[in-house]
């Protein structure tokens, strides 16, 4: 046994060498980096114009460079921004708007391709090999199964609820479809992309969500409840639903509903959520069934959104803000190249080792335990 450690020890080595890698080299050259894809807030170009922003995790969330999407036109408004998506396996991130899907290389940042579908697309979610994407229409009947590299149609998934919100589990075997006129979150078998459960129904039609990793629970924000509810993946059934304590619901600006916006750290010891009326993120005790609530954190506008660093150090508001999970503190505020405070609602970690991607974290602030 000795013997055979020390032998896999020195093929690993081997292996990191002919990748122009060492050990040390592995630590010393892996960088972070926060992709914000933009208008990320509706098509506002106030808050951060058209493109990627990339901000740099490892110094300061600094600006690091724009990643050119979608040319503006003038007198033409921009497309909102749905979703944002990468595979570290392909080398390649992808952005949804209203209309299309673009696909990027994240060495070069040049477009590869510029889909557009009937239907419109909507906030889409990738295979971990980056093989395929569910590509929801735009608040429609439909997801489309589309390949990662050509973009080509494979499947079509059809359950009629409003195609909206949309995760792949950790492993990619399921993919978790939400829809703005459903109560229930359909499970896709993602070897025969047909559905083959639903988690529900809910006290109302599902917004944002997001699930653990073991993909044994999913926590929904639905209309009308400050606050989220907890399904169970294995047997469907809703095991509770947690309101906001002591918080006032009143009117939003976007979204129409108190909640827009529910995260997991990634070890799955929280549950922050938004609200929107009072400007605030809500942070739950996720170690108790159901969760119990244990702080809040203001920010600078209504937001809609949350996620996190894939070392769960940070969180990411989709106002702007970048909060230290461990104290609650704001430690920076996102702001671009002209020094405009940036807003979105679509933004994800992609660490490199030099200029090669090795992972990839995700928009929705899914559990990684």
């Amino acid at each position: 046994m000795k013997y055979l450690n020390i032998f896999l020890l020195a093929m690993l080595m081997v292996d990191l060498a002919c990748i122009g890698l060492t050990a040390n080299a592995l630590d010393a050259d892996t960088h972070h980096y926060l992709y914000v894809a933009e208008p990320g807030i509706r098509n506002y170009e106030q808050w951060g114009g058209v493109g990627i922003i990339v901000f740099d995790i490892d110094h300061g969330h600094k600006f690091v460079r724009r990643i050119k999407t979608l040319q503006t036109v003038p007198g033409v408004e921009a497309e909102n921004v749905k979703g944002i998506c990468a595979s570290a396996k392909t080398g390649m991130v992808y952005v949804s708007t209203t209309q299309r899907l673009m696909r990027l290389d994240l060495t070069t940042d040049a477009i590869l391709w510029n889909r557009t579908y009937e239907g419109g697309c909507d906030r889409m979610a990738i295979s971990p090999d980056g093989k395929f994407i569910y590509l929801p229409s735009l608040e429609g009947p439909f997801w489309r199964v589309v390949s990662g590299d050509t973009g080509e149609v494979i499947a079509e998934v059809r359950p009629n609820s409003g195609a909206h919100n949309t995760a792949i589990g950790l492993d990619g075997k399921f993919a978790y479809l939400a829809g703005l006129k459903s109560p229930l979150l359909r499970v896709s078998d993602t070897k025969t992309h047909k559905v083959v459960k639903e988690i529900g129904p809910f006290s109302n039609v599902i917004r944002p969500f997001t699930i653990n990793g073991k993909q044994t629970l999913c926590y929904v924000n639905v209309n009308d409840r400050l606050g989220f509810e907890i399904g169970d993946l294995k047997t469907g059934k809703v095991l509770c639903k947690v309101d906001v304590p002591g918080v006032a619901m009143g009117p939003v600006l976007r979204h129409g509903c108190p909640s827009h916006g529910v995260g997991l750290t990634p070890d799955e010891k929280q549950v922050w959520v938004c609200d929107g009326h009072n400007s605030k993120i809500h942070i739950f005790d996720n170690t108790k069934m159901p969760p119990v609530y244990v702080a809040s954190i203001p920010v600078r506008d209504q937001p809609g959104w949350v996620t996190f660093s894939l070392d769960g150090k940070f969180a990411y508001p989709s106002t702007g803000e970048v909060v230290d999970v461990k104290t609650r503190k704001t430690v920076t505020m996102l702001t671009d190249e002209q020094n405009r405070p940036v807003q979105s609602e679509k933004m994800m970690e992609i660490d490199f080792i030099g200029n090669r991607p090795m992972r990839t974290g995700d928009q929705f602030g899914l559990g990684r335990k």
